[in-house]
């Protein structure tokens, strides 16, 4: 009986020790550590002002993160899709976040290209070079790895040529991000 007291105290000893979910391996996602990367991708953020919609945890410490999207959610609020850099670290997720009219914070609305190189704005305005409009029919050419699915789609903003749109199917149940290639054609991913 002294021997179990003995080894019970040593183990409770060690996880005394270890940081808080380092014995299951999974680390919550801080709300600086979005505000940090929603930051870097020009809307300045304050950590109070993201709103978690679910609790958010990754499998190392400090995941790299990258912004995917930030839409329009609201009056004085945008809806922002969060990913790692590196899948394993953890699953996509959506936050909420709130901005003052006065801070000018809110500016243009930016979602990210589909190679991931930087913002570009998704409340595409009227412009020459847009290819395809508001409403117009088009072809989403979904591919995986070993799929590849053809879909006809309505735009829900103006895209031009190498642009990351909105389009929706034709019974608006889904809503897709993708690639405007031409004036009918849009490059999606599974």
């Amino acid at each position: 009986m002294k021997r179990f007291k003995v080894i019970l105290l040593g183990l409770l000893l060690v996880v005394a020790g270890l940081p808080a979910g380092a014995g299951t391996g999974r680390y919550a996602i801080s709300t600086e550590q979005i505000a940090a990367t929603v930051s870097r991708y020009g809307i300045e953020i304050a950590p109070d002002h993201v709103r978690l919609l679910s609790g958010v945890m990754a499998t190392t410490a400090a995941p790299r993160l990258t912004v995917r999207s930030i839409n329009s959610w609201g009056n004085e609020r945008l809806m922002a899709r969060l990913e790692c850099a590196s899948r394993e670290e953890c699953l996509p997720f959506f936050v909420g976040l709130e901005i003052a009219r006065d801070s000018g914070a809110g500016a243009p609305v930016r979602s990210t290209t589909e190679e991931g190189t930087g913002p570009q704005s998704s409340a595409t305005p009227a412009r020459k070079d847009n290819v395809l409009r508001k409403g117009s029919p088009a072809t989403l050419q979904l591919d995986g790895e070993r799929v590849h699915i053809r879909i006809s789609v309505i735009c829900l903003e103006n895209g031009a040529p190498g642009q990351v749109i909105r389009v929706t199917g034709k019974d608006h149940r889904l809503v897709y991000t993708a690639k405007v290639l031409d004036g009918s054609l849009l490059q999606g991913r599974l």
